[in-house]
């Protein structure tokens, strides 16, 4: 049966004072069947024909009712800009509602604040479009952190019906915000927010899916500083607590954890990267060279893929990877000397050479030498002889074994 606007109300106001979140959320979905009932009901909805709705509810639900069907009239008309505009307003209203409420509005809360980023990045794509400038995602991140003010600042709650537990979702629909319009920078006074009220419950304390979406963007934080034992450990406990079926978001995550697990030595099996075709296409070309020492066939993959790795920012590490390919290739001449512990920097070069990569003597000694000092092989050079001195045992450690794996990179 088709809903009009005063039963909308009706059912707004049996939701509030039966403290139905869920079910809150559902009638402030703008995707929602009776959203389409009130397109038909205002055909072009516009604030003037709302006015015998106002006072119909307590403040400020029926202005929420009001700008609900004006973001639904806008929706349907394509109008993306102006919906963006609604919703924002609708937004601040509940706010308004959400800070003198304890933690059953957190449905309804994370519900708006999604379709506001969704609603922020149609409006930002069609005025691309079509040629024109709009901020609607960073207009968004700031309404949602003020979301997350509100959260944090529950003081008076009691602890299991708290409004702190809509943290890390806030945070995780932030982050977003911020990564889609390349403003990262500003995370960290989110993070930083975060560290400074020791009061908020401990991450695993909240639900995995909030665990997961944190973890990921704490660690493609980290990723881009650099800070790469950071990252993986972040990475690698949001790839192992993403669900199983969430095939997209283990693949986002593994985008950057495999080539932080190849910085380390661990390569990712061959059933690993057929999991993920997207994936395999891009890692295994670095793979394979890797463990044949195909240092030609790895610059070559640099060299054709490099565009998609400096879209995902992956180039530089996969480049600093560079070096566990050269190694693969001199433990080669290793083993053709029969484990030698004496042999000749020449050999080194030709190597390279039959690899296909031109370099004199003096630049091959100083690779065998880049080799020695970040630990990927054990000895030293008799300049004088021209002589690589490899020691007796473990001449080529495991790179799995070292213990600060990223410390040298």
């Amino acid at each position: 049966m088709p809903m009009d606007m005063m039963t909308f109300m009706s059912q707004l106001n049996d939701t509030l004072v039966s403290e139905n979140g869920p079910n809150l959320a559902y009638l402030l979905r703008p995707t929602s069947p009776h959203g389409k009932d009130l397109v038909k009901e205002f055909k072009n909805p516009v604030r003037p024909m709302f006015r015998p709705f106002e006072g119909a509810m307590q403040s400020p639900w029926d202005e929420i009712a009001i700008q609900y069907a004006l973001t639904c009239g806008h929706i349907a008309k394509r109008r993306h800009g102006e919906a963006f505009k609604e919703h924002s307003q609708l937004v601040s209203l509940f706010l308004r509602f959400f800070t003198e409420n304890r933690g059953w509005t957190l449905p309804a809360l994370f519900s708006i604040l999604r379709d506001l980023r969704d609603l922020a990045f149609d409006a930002d794509h069609h005025a691309k479009y079509n040629g024109q400038k709009s901020e609607c995602m960073e207009d968004a991140a700031r309404t949602i952190a003020k979301a997350f003010g509100n959260c944090v600042t529950d003081r008076t709650s009691p602890p299991d019906q708290s409004r702190k537990w809509g943290i890390y979702y806030v945070v995780g629909l932030v982050l977003k915000c911020y990564f889609r319009v390349k403003r990262i920078s500003l995370s960290k006074n989110i993070l930083r927010a975060l560290d400074a009220n020791t009061d908020i419950p401990a991450l695993s304390l909240y639900p995995r899916s909030h665990q997961v979406t944190y973890r990921y963007y704490l660690g493609m934080l980290s990723f881009l500083n650099e800070d790469y034992a950071k990252s993986e450990q972040e990475l690698t406990l949001a790839f192992y607590n993403c669900h199983i079926n969430a095939q997209n978001n283990q693949q986002r995550i593994l985008t950057y954890l495999i080539p932080l697990r190849i910085l380390k030595g661990h390569l990712p099996s061959t059933e690993l990267l057929q999991r993920f075709p997207i994936l395999n296409e891009l890692y295994t070309p670095f793979t394979a060279a890797i463990r044949v020492g195909d240092v030609a066939g790895y610059d070559r993959a640099l060299d054709q893929l490099e565009r998609q790795l400096v879209d995902l920012n992956v180039w530089l590490t996969l480049e600093k990877a560079r070096e566990l390919c050269v190694r693969g290739l001199f433990r080669r001449v290793w083993v053709a000397t029969e484990k030698s512990t004496r042999i000749p920097v020449s050999m080194f070069r030709s190597s390279l050479t039959v690899s296909g990569i031109e370099a004199s003597q003096d630049e091959a000694e100083c690779l065998v030498a880049n080799m020695i000092y970040k630990g990927l092989m054990r000895g030293y050079i008799s300049h004088e002889k021209q002589m690589v001195v490899l020691a007796q045992t473990n001449a080529f450690p495991r790179l799995a074994d070292r213990q600060q794996p990223f410390s040298i990179i």
